[in-house]
């Protein structure tokens, strides 16, 4: 319930306060309006007040949320994983912990370019997923075969749109082809994309590969960003990898 206005005053003309930010020397204009935006961000200050690692975390909450694919006992990859919000989330909800208890334990790895900073229940390397045989590393280290692969990596910016939104397509698709490798059949794949134009080609892969494909913008997502994620559910295991070699044999015969 919204608090009255304090004695004395009509509360006519209220509105919530927002944080300016003057333009300091040698700063940028768009570096002061990405300073004001993060200071007046809701996710950001919730991420602050919550202990995460970064606004990007409620992303996959919101995701999870809705789709239900971080369950107790799952095991779950994170490439790109860096700084590890989206390992924090993945830690409580597949119980990595054991802390709920009479429910299954799962397992949380995260995968990076870079080291990550120690998060208790989950296990972070440096690798680069898309060298030869990291696939196999993966599962060496998970035990076996993951439940979900999720991937909130982008690439870095040139700041040509389109050619922007090629790297991030691509870099999505390698993603996904890693998937492929590693998920278990009914597992689940979520990638971040940026809507664009080129990722019809993405989207027909996922749908021979999963039982259902999503493309989703969450609430957390800046509604100004072109980002998008896919949510690719059931995967088809080697039942999709029979059937797209049946339809390459068909053409090739043609």
């Amino acid at each position: 319930m919204a608090k009255p206005p304090a004695k004395g005053t009509s509360g006519r003309g209220q509105r919530d306060l927002k944080v300016k930010v003057k333009t300091a020397k040698g700063r940028k204009l768009s570096s002061t309006r990405w300073l004001e935006r993060q200071l007046n961000d809701p996710y950001v200050a919730r991420a602050r007040r919550e202990g995460m690692r970064g606004r990007a975390a409620f992303k996959i909450v919101e995701l999870d949320d809705k789709f239900r694919f971080l369950v107790p006992g799952a095991r779950v990859v994170d490439l790109g994983c860096a700084p590890g919000g989206w390992l924090q989330v993945a830690v409580e909800r597949v119980n990595a912990l054991g802390a709920k208890k009479g429910k299954r334990v799962g397992t949380v790895l995260g995968v990076d370019l870079q080291e990550v900073e120690p998060l208790a229940g989950a296990e972070a390397h440096v690798l680069d997923f898309l060298e030869d045989g990291a696939d196999d590393k993966v599962k060496d280290w998970l035990g076996g075969q993951a439940d979900v692969v999720m991937s909130d990596m982008a690439a870095a910016s040139s700041g040509h749109k389109q050619t922007d939104h090629l790297r991030i397509i691509t870099l999505c698709e390698h993603a996904a082809y890693f998937a492929f490798d590693v998920l278990t059949p009914g597992g689940t794949f979520v990638a971040k994309v940026l809507a664009g134009g080129a990722e019809g080609d993405l989207m027909h892969l996922l749908k021979q590969r999963f039982a259902k494909v999503h493309n989703v913008k969450p609430p957390a997502s800046r509604s100004d960003s072109s980002e998008k994620y896919v949510v690719a559910l059931g995967f088809r295991g080697e039942e999709a990898d029979e059937e797209a070699d049946g339809r390459m044999q068909e053409d090739d015969d043609a």
